[in-house]
């Protein structure tokens, strides 16, 4: 196989591993989201919230907000960008619209941001080895703070 294809695939593979995620969030199954990382994973949702280090404590941190907070969430991905650093490591961001449905009966919350991933190849194939959520912007969602995406401030005014 040549290079080129040996790199389309694997880029495939880390974007159905990246869909994933968002499938299994919103069909509230925790068990198989924390299946999509590897065992010493690390997951940074925000400065407001404790960072969730290794496989083993995925699933019972996620299912909390699935099962006490949300009635349903929707994940939409676009303009992935993957790298591939190694045989065997990448890192990607993906832009992210995530739609939240309260079970309070809160206004629907919305966000749009990034998701930046660290993925890693194991002997089960390729994992997600970190993640962490990046906020450009929300509507009535559940936190206050958020880690920004980085855009760089103008200088310039506003333009009509």
């Amino acid at each position: 196989m040549s290079d080129a294809l040996g790199e389309l695939l694997v880029f495939r593979e880390l974007g159905d591993l990246a869909c994933a995620y968002c499938y299994h969030f919103d069909n509230n199954e925790p068990e198989a989201v924390a299946e999509l990382f590897t065992e010493d994973a690390r997951i940074d949702y925000g400065p407001e919230v404790e960072p969730i280090v290794g496989r083993e404590r995925i699933a019972p941190a996620i299912a909390v907000g699935l099962r006490e907070r949300f009635l349903a969430t929707s994940h939409h991905l676009s303009n992935m960008r993957i790298s591939l650093e190694a045989a065997d490591a990448a890192t990607a961001i993906a832009y992210v619209y995530a739609w939240h449905r309260y079970r309070d009966g809160s206004p629907d919350g919305e966000l749009w941001g990034r998701y930046h991933y660290r993925f890693r190849r194991t002997d089960a194939g390729w994992k997600i080895a970190e993640l962490v959520l990046r906020a450009a912007g929300t509507k009535h969602f559940h936190r206050d703070r958020m880690h920004g995406i980085g855009r760089r401030q103008s200088d310039a005014p506003a333009s009509d």
